[in-house]
């Protein structure tokens, strides 16, 4: 797998990392939407969104560099890192959505191309009075858009990732000279005025009150630029700069935000070629922050320029190209440059689309084996994804077609929201499970990561409620369908398993060293050992509803023999398959398998466990069978070992009526026994608390001497009414017993229909009668024998 995970030929360095991150960086929003976002939200505002957005990209970029010096990255870049840490139910989820927002931003990145020839067709149609239709045509982003991706996917298809790294260098020339004009360039407006922030924002609230909307309206989550331009079609505004009419629509910080937040994602453009790097562990993090922190002080900079050159008024005018009016030469210049940057950055992300897709069905995660073998195809010495080139095409081509520019860089702003939240959730759970394994050259910190995290979550929901729910509910759907697909690939994240380990560990200590308040509330934390686990399951079910809420159960299947390899190997393989039955039955059963000479040894072994749930073991669980008693001579023989650590002691006697409909429970009290009343009451009602006996009623039946029972019925109804008792008089009986009257037999006849039967038993019986106390229950089913270290009080 990992061969075929891997090209053949690294060429790459550092370079293409950090020019291809840059390249995406400063590209389509930086030219078309930025300057609309400094007319709306003032320079102040837009510092702040983009240190907003980079509350989110910092922390991931470091985040990519920490992952990526600690692991081998192969193909699939972002998909590679998440899919090796959350397993690949998870991960390829995670990047079906990764790679769908770098579809979709092939064609955000084209549709923005094609902004960069309206100046030559306004031109063209100012020159020469060109026919109506054509004039609607060229004004069509899809006459331009849907040729160039043919092109772009033509070149990619043929010549591979080699000569878009060659075209990424002539791009980041080009890019880099307009960048240059712009900056050169001075207008009448900053002539005319000193620039400082204060005066930003007081241009922009005067801006508003200009706008004739009422405040509730200038925050309008709801509204974007190309809504704007309908608007603006509707009230006949002509859409020609410096007209009168032309007002442009205030729109609130977080939809501004949103559209502008895809301009920062492009940092994780280069990470897409970790299959093609000669060392992406040092070109990965080197480039990556690069990029990043080049990105965030070059946005900086040109926000400071756009409000310096022109009036919030025409930098929110998203029907001219106001870096053109602002840049030396810039009527030829900018769009030149804004066609260089689209299209880098559309061969940035036709590269690393295709590429995350091929990885994904290398990993066998379509239902079919055809359609991985299909989609993984690569070609040539490089590798290729040419199947996967043609699919990000078509995807591409759907998007170009819809046309809506805005709101495809929302859709594109979700998704990339999840794949950087999933990073730096790793960096952070990396750090809290420390895996003595993660080792990363460079460390970001665990409070970074996190807050990384979290920023992409809150985000999501103030740039759109709605699309952030559609965008988790497609991530929601997207699992279910490769859970559904993929049954033989969910496993636990060894990432998960880290964590759940730290938290387990530090638990238990924290436990133990807290100094425990003395209480006298019970509850069970159980042991259960049998040797017959695959003749019988009564006693794992007992154990495993009792321990379903308010307890805790641990399984021992007990194997006769001294430790060896062979009996090592048989122990193993019985705790899986106890496992796998827990995990069918959906228990909270600990469960365990061990080896022991003698079956003394082995309850010695057990009564001295720690507790796994924060509390002492209390209670020790045995079985047999009602048929065939072969261990019950064992269970008694260590009843006095039991007694010796004060754990309370059951005895489950099964039959083949098991425990039936599990719909009636039946508790004997005796006088000689009163002291278990409260342990067996508790117990019934712990076992009320599963759904298996959630429709079950406890009834008590108190057996006393005829001469006592008037006693025994005080007693009983002091204790209830004192709220020691939680049961109601109604299913109390009392039944007066002579001396003649056999118990075993009264018990049989009553509870012959029971579905469980608790009976109490004492240590002077057991020494005495043996094996006999546990016998003669022939006519009833499952039968509970308890007896209580010490009596146990109700709350």
């Amino acid at each position: 797998m990992e061969k075929a995970l891997t090209s053949e030929a690294r060429t790459f360095g550092t370079a293409p990392v950090f020019f291809t991150a840059i390249a995406t960086i400063l590209g389509a929003i930086m030219f078309l939407r930025f300057g609309f976002a400094v007319g709306q939200v003032g320079f102040l505002g837009v510092i702040l969104i983009v240190i907003i957005g980079h509350f989110v990209t910092i922390p991931t970029a470091m985040a990519i560099a920490e992952i990526a010096t600690n692991q081998k990255v192969e193909g699939g870049g972002e998909y590679y890192m998440i899919s090796r840490s959350f397993g690949l139910v998870i991960g390829s989820t995670i990047g079906f959505a990764l790679f769908l927002s770098q579809a979709i931003s092939v064609a955000f990145y084209i549709m923005a191309f094609s902004e960069a020839f309206v100046p030559l067709f306004n031109w063209l149609n100012q020159s020469i009075e060109l026919p109506k239709w054509l004039v609607y045509v060229l004004d069509q982003k899809q006459t331009i858009g849907v040729p160039s991706l043919l092109l772009l996917t033509y070149i990619m298809l043929t010549r591979g990732a080699s000569l878009g790294i060659k075209l990424l260098y002539s791009v980041v020339t080009i890019l880099a000279i307009s960048l240059l004009a712009f900056f050169m360039g001075q207008t009448e407006y900053a002539e005319s005025t000193d620039f400082n922030p204060v005066a930003s924002i007081k241009n922009e609230i005067s801006f508003d009150v200009n706008s004739n909307r009422s405040p509730k309206e200038t925050t309008d989550f709801d509204t974007s630029p190309s809504e704007i331009s309908e608007q603006k079609s509707l009230n006949g505004n002509s859409g020609q700069p410096g007209s009168q009419g032309d007002s442009p629509v205030p729109v609130g910080f977080f939809i501004v935000f949103a559209i502008i937040f895809p301009a920062f994602t492009g940092m994780t453009a280069g990470v897409g070629l970790s299959g093609d790097l000669k060392n992406p562990g040092k070109s990965i993090p080197l480039g990556t922050l690069a990029g990043t922190l080049c990105g965030m002080v070059m946005y900086m900079l040109i926000a400071w320029k756009l409000a310096d050159s022109a009036s919030p008024r025409d930098l929110a005018d998203t029907s001219r190209l106001v870096m053109a009016d602002i840049a030396f030469q810039g009527w030829w210049i900018i769009p030149i440059g804004l066609a260089a940057a689209t299209m880098s950055s559309a061969l940035g992300s036709i590269m690393v689309a295709p590429r995350t897709l091929q990885a994904i069905a290398r990993d066998n995660i379509f239902p079919t084996p055809k359609l991985n073998t299909w989609l993984s195809r690569g070609r040539g010495q490089e590798d290729e994804p040419f199947n996967a080139s043609v699919i990000t095409f078509f995807i591409a081509a759907a998007f170009i077609m819809m046309g809506a520019i805005d709101s495809v860089a929302k859709i594109i702003s979700m998704f990339f929201m999840v794949t950087y939240g999933s990073l730096c959730l790793i960096s952070f759970l990396n750090h809290f499970a420390a895996d003595p394994s993660y080792r990363p050259k460079f460390r970001s910190r665990w409070y970074v990561s996190l807050f990384g995290a979290v920023c992409c979550l809150i985000l999501m929901f103030l740039m759109s409620p709605v699309y952030a729910i559609v965008a988790l509910l497609v991530i929601s759907g997207l699992f279910a369908v490769v859970g559904y697909f993929n049954q033989d690939k969910k496993n636990l994240a060894a990432i998960f398993q880290g964590v759940i380990f730290q938290f387990s560990r530090q638990t238990q200590v924290f436990l133990q060293k807290t100094d425990k308040e003395k209480i006298r509330s019970w509850r069970p934390s159980a042991i259960a050992i049998s040797s017959s686990s695959f003749e019988r399951i009564s006693a794992f079910e007992f154990l495993s509803w009792i321990a379903h809420r308010y307890g805790f159960g641990t399984y021992i299947h007990y194997i006769k023999g001294y430790l060896s390899k062979e009996s090592n190997k048989e122990a193993r393989s019985c705790k899986d398959q106890l496992i796998r039955y827990a995990e069918t039955s959906e228990s909270n059963v600990f469960v365990d398998a061990l080896v022991s000479p003698s079956f003394t040894s082995i309850v010695a072994q057990a009564i001295q466990m720690p507790g796994i749930a924060g509390t002492e073991n209390n209670l020790l669980l045995f079985e047999f069978h009602k048929n065939h008693p072969d261990n019950l001579p064992e269970i008694i023989d260590n009843f006095a070992l039991v007694r010796a650590v004060h754990f309370d002691f059951i005895v489950l006697a099964t039959s083949e009526k098991g425990f039936g409909l599990r719909r009636e429970i039946h508790l004997w009290i005796t006088p000689r026994d009163f002291r278990n009343a409260n342990l067996m009451i508790l117990i019934a009602y712990i076992l009320l608390g599963h759904k298996d006996w959630s429709e079950a009623t406890i009834n008590i039946f108190a057996l006393f001497p005829e001469e006592s029972i008037d006693e025994a019925r005080e007693r009983l109804f002091g204790l209830i009414e004192a709220g020691q008792l939680p049961i109601s008089p109604k299913n109390i009986t009392l039944i007066p017993k002579k001396i003649s009257d056999d118990q075993k037999t009264i018990i049989n006849d009553r509870s012959r229909h029971a579905d469980l039967t608790f009976i109490g038993f004492v240590e002077k019986a057991v020494v005495k009668l043996g094996m006999d106390v546990f016998e003669g229950y022939d006519k009833i089913g499952n039968v509970v024998f308890v007896n209580a270290s010490e009596t146990i009080e109700i709350k």
